[in-house]
């Protein structure tokens, strides 16, 4: 090879890394395609896994909406023990651990059938048979049910709210070391959550459901937004997990994993931040309760919406890992100077439990209890 300079060989590294990427991506996509095309030849079953979704009643000209999450599957005995178990039409006395709802395969670009209110609208899941859709529809203030399904598959029932636009607070809530303790290095959490712990192992971090139950009795009509880099198998377990701990219902905001045009793995960070832009921007007048931990990089994510959004929050409010998990976990990760302006702010709050933190939400004026 001739001699290069930096510049030329910067190129060449990035452009062969590029190449590895986009080569990742391609693998990926026909695995999937070979494994989809596999679950159709053996005749499994389409499903939805729905979410539950939420939406504005049309105000002041602007018209209404609602957001519809789902994910279409192939289904496995496996992922339909699950889903029996999740939703109590069996019961069992093992343990179900998340890696049997990964065994079922995505249904890619497949259409899905919407019923709200007696009105059908249609629309398609993605690559990875993830249905995020906004439709444009007026509904009143409060829950409505939703029927859903794909051809060949039997129609599942969720629920989507409708915010009042009375309503000024909600809540957003980070979920590995918030709502479960993981006591494992940050690059495994998502792992061992998603395949290998079962929903007994899960541990609930202390105090954190008494604290949300106390938010959701102060502020009955608060929306409730689950955000966490988990990816969307882990749906059905999550909401086991969240229902047998105490847990407000909510949305999960959750996001797919595997390589992309551009990178081998989707960024769990620009997941977060995109779906805080997107909340801001659909709920102009709210203010958020931004729950985390400061495992890693909830406080640099929440400052950076602070400082973007002052007007939309209300609270930050970070749960201070133990010193064994603070070890595991890295270390908090700051942006900038303006991190330590937005600790001297009121609006910060820090504590170990969940129990303390209500206390501190109490003196802010944000819960009754």
């Amino acid at each position: 090879m001739e001699n290069l300079g930096t510049h030329e060989l910067r190129n060449l590294v990035n452009d062969a890394a590029d190449e590895a990427v986009n080569i990742g991506y391609r693998v990926a996509d026909r695995l999937h395609r070979w494994r989809e095309k596999r679950a159709i030849a053996a005749g499994r079953e389409p499903i939805l896994v729905p979410t539950e979704g939420y939406g504005r009643a049309a105000s002041e000209g602007n018209p209404g909406w609602v957001r519809i999450i789902a994910r279409a599957l192939y289904k496995t005995v496996n992922l339909e023990r699950l889903l029996q178990v999740v939703e109590g039409t069996q019961d069992t006395a093992n343990p179900m651990r998340g890696w049997r709802s990964f065994t079922a395969t995505a249904m890619s670009d497949a259409p899905v059938t919407i019923v709200i209110d007696g009105t059908k609208y249609e629309a398609y899941t993605d690559r990875g048979g993830v249905l995020d859709v906004k439709l444009s529809i007026d509904l009143e203030p409060g829950m409505h049910e939703v029927i859903m399904y794909v051809p060949g598959s039997r129609a599942v029932a969720t629920s989507v709210y409708i915010v009042p636009e009375s309503q000024k607070l909600g809540v957003i809530m980070d979920v590995d070391d918030t709502v479960m303790v993981t006591m494992l290095p940050r690059p495994l959490v998502a792992a061992w959550n998603s395949f290998i712990l079962d929903e007994h192992a899960r541990i609930p971090t202390p105090g954190m459901a008494v604290m949300t139950d106390r938010i959701r009795r102060s502020h009955p009509d608060a929306p409730f937004m689950y955000l966490s880099t988990g990816a969307w198998n882990i749906t059905p377990t999550l909401r086991r997990f969240l229902s047998r701990n105490g847990y407000p219902r909510g949305t999960f905001l959750l996001t797919d994993w595997g390589p992309t045009p551009d990178r081998w793995f989707r960024s769990g960070t620009n997941h977060k931040v995109e779906s805080l832009r997107r909340l801001a921007e659909e709920f102009p007048q709210m203010k958020w309760i931004l729950v985390g931990d400061d495992g890693q990089r909830d406080p640099y994510i929440y400052n950076g919406f602070a400082v973007r959004y002052p007007d939309n929050v209300a609270a930050i409010v970070i749960r201070n890992l133990t010193v064994g998990e603070t070890m595991l976990a890295s270390g908090r990760v700051w942006s900038d100077y303006r991190a330590e302006q937005m600790m001297r702010s009121p609006l910060w709050i820090e504590a170990t439990d969940g129990v303390t933190l209500s206390k501190k939400l109490r003196e802010l004026g944000l819960i009754d209890f």
